[in-house]
């Protein structure tokens, strides 16, 4: 599965490749340093410049405004890696990922295979691809090793049983220097018909779940110094919608699991190579969504599953912190609370109706899920 190489991305002409356009042109400032030496060292800018003072005029405002963005970026990015550096073998580093078998996180492991890097997948259902490098006919129930893939059917939201799969790992594969926390689930009911066994899945997943990976295998980075966790999330944790509010809830609380250990790293474990990574990411055309009703295909288009696995996997191999958001217009969604609450509630209210023909996939029956027998979901 190659990367994406076109100037218009997979879903087509939308917000997205026009910000980047503006990007490159209007808010590049040595782009618009061109226009601001041709006005003043030729004659025929100077007339111009002379002619349209207001056009002049904000083009400088915006070449001060590019160098703005440019000092932003790179403190942003010297903070987020705590102003250290660090080096990332990809021939050497292990990838662990949760919910790997299918959807965004089976994109993930194909094309991080596909760069030969070595990948372990938890799931507990069985791989729903092949990948060019092997054939799953050899795979068995738990701890199968096929070239640089391995995987191991694991319920993500049982500690005992993530301890007992990471012993395996650690035997047959090795220590983890990535963990992806991917794994997510969605149930799709309102507050007062969701029961707890809804409502405690849901958060068991995709949130509960990070932090016991998280005990698993983040210590072995901080003693190394080295090492990434990519938390994904879901732009469903800056804006809730009815019948996701549980799905909403457990994604916001990811966001806190984020920035709290990016925290601790630095200032409890002192480990400040270890990188942090969150991915919030819209509506993903995986079985997981299905019936989802997306009525913003320009500013907040549906999203194909390699879209976000390509977003994903270029910050990993960066091996730089950082924040992948997807749409780039859903960038917007994180400053929702600060804005005035008549124009929050209508923007709330304004989904009330992408869950009603919702049928996501479900692979296990909630009413029969018991953590403590390690039989619950993580693709």
């Amino acid at each position: 599965m190659p990367m994406h190489t076109g100037w218009l991305p997979r879903e087509g002409l939308t917000a997205d490749p026009v910000g980047r356009l503006i990007k490159k042109t209007a808010l590049n400032p040595a782009f618009t340093l061109i226009f601001i030496l041709l006005a003043r060292y030729t004659k025929k800018g100077s007339n111009l410049s002379i002619l349209h003072e207001t056009a002049y005029s904000r083009i400088r405002s915006l070449f001060y405004l590019g160098l703005v963005r440019l000092a932003s970026n790179y403190f942003d990015a010297g903070v987020l890696d705590n102003w250290t550096s660090d080096k990332y073998d990809w021939n050497k580093e292990i990838v662990l990922i949760t919910g790997g078998a299918g959807g965004i996180g089976g994109k993930v492991v194909q094309l991080l295979s596909e760069k030969g890097v070595k990948v372990v997948v938890l799931d507990v259902i069985p791989m729903t691809f092949k990948t060019a490098l092997f054939s799953w006919n050899t795979m068995l129930t738990c701890g199968i090793t096929a070239s640089n893939v391995h995987y191991y059917k694991c319920d993500i939201t049982s500690p005992s049983t993530i301890a007992s799969v990471a012993t395996e790992i650690r035997k047959d594969v090795g220590e983890p220097t990535v963990l992806i926390n991917n794994a997510g689930v969605a149930r799709g009911k309102d507050i007062l018909n969701a029961n707890e066994k809804d409502v405690r899945f849901t958060f068991e997943v995709n949130t509960l779940a990070h932090y016991w990976l998280a005990k698993e295998f983040v210590p072995s980075m901080v003693a190394r110094n080295h090492g990434m966790i990519v938390t994904v999330s879901s732009i469903a944790a800056y804006i809730t919608a009815p019948n996701m509010v549980d799905y909403a809830g457990s994604k916001n609380s990811a966001v806190s699991f984020h920035e709290g250990l990016a925290a601790e790293l630095k200032t409890r474990y002192n480990a400040p190579k270890v990188r942090s990574v969150l991915v919030t990411q819209g509506y993903t055309k995986t079985p997981l969504f299905e019936g989802y009703n997306n009525d913003s295909k320009f500013l907040m288009p549906s999203l194909q599953p390699e879209t976000v696995a390509e977003g994903i996997v270029k910050q990993v191999l960066s091996g730089r912190s950082g924040q992948v958001i997807l749409p780039g217009f859903a960038v917007i969604l994180t400053f929702l609370r600060g804005f005035p609450s008549w124009y929050q509630n209508r923007t709330r209210n304004g989904t009330q109706s992408l869950m009603t023909s919702w049928k996501g996939r479900q692979v296990i029956d909630v009413e029969k899920w018991n953590r403590d027998e390690g039989n619950g979901e993580s693709a």
